[in-house]
């Protein structure tokens, strides 16, 4: 997959989603009672990229005060899904260590991998930050995941939603209507190209959390340092 040409696609047709007033509020997303959990292996950029990152959402704010925006605790890449969020998991329900025996075990396709964090894209309710990992080691790693877990009775439900070979990062939630669609989509145009910077992958995350990864609802229950 080209992931540049996925990017553009994704971006072009969600620009004439917001003008069209056709994109998606999440409603759920002030939500008390939301009890959607799962458990996700992910990757956190550093905080110099983090940074860069809220400055654009800074930009963002000014014109869009009332849509949601991640902040630096809660920007990740995801690796994998392994238990999407649904209502009523709890940890109680799994062996963890199950789990990340299987995840210590593939490990090694990670090495020398590094993600590039440049320019934006969107879908109809979700504005990202575009990423491209420097060779097929993420890929890799979640095709022998799949692979590993397919091979168990462990509950999992590894792209139930969609097959995920993206190393994208969700900056910004519609949770209100936008106050003015054209000037948004001017600023995600200015911003199309914009460097966020990239970095290594030294180690990555197992984690107990919620539909947005808030990092009040997040457990982490181990880090992995990927191998020299």
């Amino acid at each position: 997959m080209d992931l540049a040409a996925h990017y553009n696609q994704l971006f072009t047709e969600s620009s004439k989603a917001i003008l069209d007033n056709n994109y998606v509020i999440d409603t759920k997303i002030d939500a008390k009672n939301d009890n959607r959990f799962g458990i996700t292996l992910l990757i956190r950029p550093p905080e110099s990229i983090k940074n860069k990152i809220q400055s654009f959402l800074n930009e963002l704010k000014k014109e869009n005060p009332t849509q949601y925006y991640y902040p630096n605790s809660d920007l990740h890449i995801t690796v994998l899904s392994i238990i999407s969020c649904y209502d009523g998991f709890s940890l109680n329900q799994i062996n963890p260590e199950a789990y990340i025996s299987i995840i210590q075990e593939n490990l090694n396709a990670l090495k020398n991998l590094e993600i590039n964090l440049n320019g934006i894209t969107a879908s109809n309710s979700t504005i990202m930050i575009q990423g491209f990992p420097s060779n097929d080691g993420l890929n890799s790693f979640r095709d022998l995941l799949r692979k590993a877990f397919q091979n168990t009775t462990l509950e999992k439900s590894i792209d139930s939603r969609y097959t995920l070979f993206t190393a994208h990062i969700s900056v910004c939630r519609f949770r209100k209507p936008i106050t003015n669609t054209e000037k948004l989509v001017s600023l995600l145009e200015k911003n199309r190209m914009t460097d966020f910077g990239k970095f290594e992958v030294k180690e990555i995350e197992l984690v107990h959390n919620d539909w947005y990864q808030k990092k009040e609802k997040t457990q982490i229950l181990h880090q992995f340092i990927v191998p020299n």
